[in-house]
């Protein structure tokens, strides 16, 4: 116990030193002992476990609620220990409140990452940049790994991972592991002046059979992937507590090129698919799917913050649906070239291709067309994002590629007689021209065009009538000021393009069908609203 100087007393002499304990007994401190070696000093700290982890256990973050005084010392820490930005905050303190003035009550809430048991951070992954340490449980991340493609920024409910512009990768909490093992406290825990975070033990098995502890008001079902976090709650009360930022919703990022990339790889897709229905597959019209294919696969690579390391994506085809998408529009891409410069090659008597091959690369083009649609909207399915977590989101694509590739060929179609009389002065380079019937796609493009406008119109009204709150905030992004025009100008143009097709007006229609898919593709990602933590009414945009 430290004494106050008052208390101090010297014996008379110049080599020690008589402290008086409360009780009055002397205490004599020797100055000859301090040359000599002491014991090294032990820490007990009671906010980290004391014993070593057993096989069936894992570690995971306590937070006590009632403790909890919203100073975020913890935000700061957690920053000063990362060397983060001030914009990026891998822990975060979020409000919940509730009640009737001046009953009413304001809690505080501190989230870093959960370390959950099914972390679809791990499994969405395509480059394996997450990996679960399979002695504490912590989800670590690589930055080395990650190439900035942000997925698991969708994946996560809790928002958890955040994009880190300036570096080109994602970060994310990971319950300062290096200190941890080191037998230090986490820069949150240590921080925290009211000891309201901790590092507790979990039983793995017996936490997958209740986790209820993990559940609380402005935090998303801890059932979606199974959070670790056990958080102390207030005591019962007839209260309910809500998110203070409720009402505070905001656009998403707008992804202009995942955009432009998905609308202009299913036009592909689909116009590849009725060429070959049609049996009207020309060398001109396949050159020219092929340079839109090129185009599409190249702004897709300037969606990540680290676009050199693209050719990692298609690491983990066995579990990430972006990584399936990489390789089967990759695959796409070679097939459709192989049918082209096989198609070219015949029509110049260059070499003579067996039918077989025609057969084969026609049926390779086809099947990675289509699974390439599929797995580019299974990307978007994921439970923290409920508006895109729909049936609308894989039909709404498979209908696109029907609506962009009915029309597309006629314009092919158009530009190869255009150019015939120019190569009619080369024979050796002059390529067959398909003949395309009108009437055989009018009524279809038509019906497409429907059929997509009624997928769209009923999402809508899906979302306005959800009781989910999540779905109903982005029907309410939907009719803001901004929005709201962009919607009907959806709306309209794809209605202009079904009757463009009746009349054959493949060109115009092609033209209006496509506004209307780029804005429908802006919408639907700047309207979505992901499940979060409670925040505060005031947030810091991240980069």
């Amino acid at each position: 116990m430290a004494l106050p100087l008052h208390e101090r007393a010297h014996s008379g002499t110049d080599d020690a030193l008589v402290r008086l304990t409360p009780e009055g007994a002397p205490l004599t401190f020797n100055f000859e002992d301090l040359g000599k070696p002491f014991a090294p000093a032990q820490v007990v700290n009671s906010l980290i476990p004391s014993r070593p982890l057993e096989a069936s256990e894992n570690y995971r973050f306590h937070f006590n609620m009632t403790k909890c005084v919203g100073c975020r010392s913890c935000e700061i820490a957690c920053n000063e220990q990362n060397g983060n930005p001030a914009d990026i905050r891998w822990r975060r303190i979020g409000e919940i409140e509730g009640g009737e003035y001046p009953d009413t009550l304001r809690y505080y809430l501190s989230m870093g990452c959960n370390h959950c048991l099914d972390a679809d951070c791990v499994r969405g992954c395509p480059v394996e940049a997450y990996t679960k340490d399979p002695v504490t449980g912590i989800v670590l991340h690589s930055a080395d790994a990650c190439i900035g493609c942000q997925y698991c920024v969708w994946n996560c409910p809790y928002s958890v991972p955040q994009f880190n512009a300036a570096r080109g990768v994602v970060g994310k909490c990971d319950m300062c592991h290096g200190r941890l093992t080191d037998g230090l406290e986490p820069a949150c825990v240590n921080a925290c002046p009211e000891a309201a975070i901790e590092i507790e033990i979990v039983n793995i098995a017996d936490w997958r059979e209740n986790y209820i502890a993990a559940e609380s008001p402005g935090m998303p079902d801890a059932n979606i992937t199974i959070s670790t976090t056990r958080i102390t709650l207030p005591k019962s009360s007839p209260t309910v507590l809500e998110k203070v930022d409720n009402y505070h919703i905001r656009p998403e990022h707008a992804h202009f090129s995942l955009v432009f990339m998905t609308t202009l790889i299913q036009a592909v897709a689909g116009a590849v698919t009725y060429m070959t229905a049609m049996h009207q597959l020309s060398p001109v019209s396949l050159i020219a799917l092929v340079l839109i294919t090129v185009l599409a696969l190249n702004i897709s690579v300037t969606h990540l913050g680290r676009p050199a390391f693209a050719y990692r994506a298609v690491k983990m085809w066995r579990r990430s649906w972006l990584s399936r998408e990489v390789l089967f529009f990759g695959l796409f891409f070679g097939a459709l070239a192989a049918l082209t410069g096989a198609s070219v090659a015949a029509t110049l008597h260059l070499y003579p291709v067996p039918q077989i091959a025609f057969q084969l690369f026609e049926a390779g083009t086809l099947f990675f067309g289509g699974a390439g649609l599929v797995a580019s909207a299974c990307i978007y399915l994921v439970p923290a994002r409920p508006a895109w977590n729909m049936v609308h989101t894989p039909v709404d694509f498979l209908l696109s590629a029907a609506l962009l590739g009915v029309p597309l060929p006629f314009v092919l179609d158009k530009f190869s007689n255009q150019l015939a009389p120019l190569l009619n002065h080369f024979p050796a380079l002059h390529l067959s021209a398909p003949r395309f019937l009108a009437a055989d796609a009018s009524l279809l493009g038509a019906s497409v065009a429907v059929a997509w406008l009624l997928n769209l119109a009923i999402k809508v009204v899906r979302l306005k009538r959800s009781s989910i709150f999540e779905e109903q905030a982005s029907y309410n992004l939907l009719r803001t000021r901004e929005m709201l025009p962009l919607l009907i100008a959806t709306f309209t143009s794809v209605n202009l393009a079904a009757g463009l097709m009746l009349t054959s007006h493949f060109a115009l229609a092609l033209a209006s069908a496509t506004v209307g898919v780029l804005l429908s593709r802006y919408l639907f990602f700047v309207s979505v609203v992901p499940l979060n933590m409670a925040l505060t009414y005031v947030r810091r945009q991240a980069a």
